[in-house]
């Protein structure tokens, strides 16, 4: 079996997470938050869809975590982030932290908010 080391070149995966906080870069970033391309910023949970609008064109696909169990997303807000054409993808934050980092390991265009654990 031969193991090779991932290169996320200039991205940063999620290293680690536990109860209110993501780890990225060797250092906790408080939840909720937003990681996306070329920064990483707080989130204001599901009332504040305008900052996951400002995404619309910079990132195909926007997973939400939703906590330590998959939940749904408020109806109003997911018609608004796919009628701005974001393409949304609904998991437990756990869940949601693994497939992004998968992806973003692929170069994919990709952001994540992420509710606390």
């Amino acid at each position: 079996m031969r193991l090779n080391e991932i290169d996320f070149g200039e991205a940063q995966p999620i290293e680690g997470y536990g109860p209110g906080f993501f780890r990225l870069a060797g250092e906790a970033h408080e939840a909720p938050v937003l990681i996306a391309p070329g920064h990483v910023q707080p989130w204001g949970g599901y009332e504040d869809g305008e900052t996951l609008l400002a995404l619309a064109g910079q990132v195909d696909v926007l997973f939400i975590g939703t906590g330590p169990e998959i939940a749904p997303l408020p109806g109003a807000l997911r018609e608004r982030l796919e009628a701005a054409g974001l393409g949304v993808e609904i998991m437990a934050s756990p869940a949601a932290c693994r497939t992004y980092n998968v992806l973003l390991s692929e170069g994919r265009r990709i952001a994540v908010a992420l509710l606390p654990v």
